[in-house]
């Protein structure tokens, strides 16, 4: 009831600045399952935008990695999508199923390693935010920030009670669900690293700057990771990938 009424604070103080389709707020923390503390979805798009979303997909969002590094402040997705995001599969295959325009969040850390992220979201009829719109959400940053940690200052009580829920204390959870994927299909740490940012919907190039390596071998990696999986396309790659979640 708490996480309802606080949402719909947030809801109707941005209301009060601009119009949106949307409102969903997550907490991230690590790789665990992300809490979905308020949304305003009816109930066929809160199964794409929530239940399908907290079974693996989230995992390849760039606003749960956003979380997790963590960047404060209010993002567009545009800002954190990696440089082939938009052609990635991921974004074909689920994202695109949305029909939004765009998403723009407040990411607030919390306590402990948890972030909150309050997403609102724009169809493709209602168009983006204009700068104009998106300089007034910044000016709210601070009064959503100071929201946010009054009211959801306690998530680390929350994410170890859903651990708690699913069998898996804090000492098992050494080895989360993505990283239980790649051990369940045999790749190694550096092939996984590289699949797990193809998959995300970054380039042969991105992906070699950021594990220091040339794009080359990044590509060498690649191929040999198909090879090995007897896989020829993402789309076989992400279908994989989601199939084999929490085996």
């Amino acid at each position: 009831m708490e996480d309802r009424r606080v949402g719909e604070t947030f809801r109707r103080l941005m209301s009060s600045l601009m119009t949106f389709d949307y409102v969903v707020v997550f907490a991230y923390r690590g790789k665990e399952r992300p809490i979905d503390l308020y949304s305003t979805f009816d109930a066929k798009d809160h199964v794409l935008f929530v239940s399908l979303y907290q079974a693996g997909p989230y995992l390849l969002d760039p606003f749960y990695h956003a979380a997790c590094a963590p960047k404060p402040g209010v993002w567009r997705m545009r800002e954190l999508a990696p440089d082939r995001f938009f052609s990635s599969e991921y974004y074909r295959t689920y994202y695109v199923q949305t029909g939004l325009a765009e998403e723009v969040g407040f990411f607030v850390p919390v306590s402990g390693q948890a972030t909150v992220v309050l997403s609102l979201m724009r169809r493709e009829a209602t168009g983006s935010f204009s700068a104009a719109e998106f300089a007034l959400l910044k000016k709210a940053e601070a009064l959503v920030a100071a929201l946010v940690r009054h009211h959801w200052a306690d998530l680390d009580r929350r994410f170890d009670a859903a651990l708690a829920r699913t069998g898996r204390g804090r000492r098992k959870m050494a080895h989360p669900p993505a990283d239980g994927v790649w051990r369940h299909l045999n790749l190694t740490e550096r092939e996984a690293s590289i699949i797990e940012l193809v998959l995300q919907g970054h380039s042969s190039e991105s992906i070699g700057l950021r594990l220091g390596i040339s794009t080359g071998t990044v590509k060498v990696h690649r191929r040999n990771v198909y090879r090995k999986l007897g896989i020829s396309s993402q789309t076989q790659l992400l279908s994989l990938y989601i199939n084999s979640l929490g085996h």
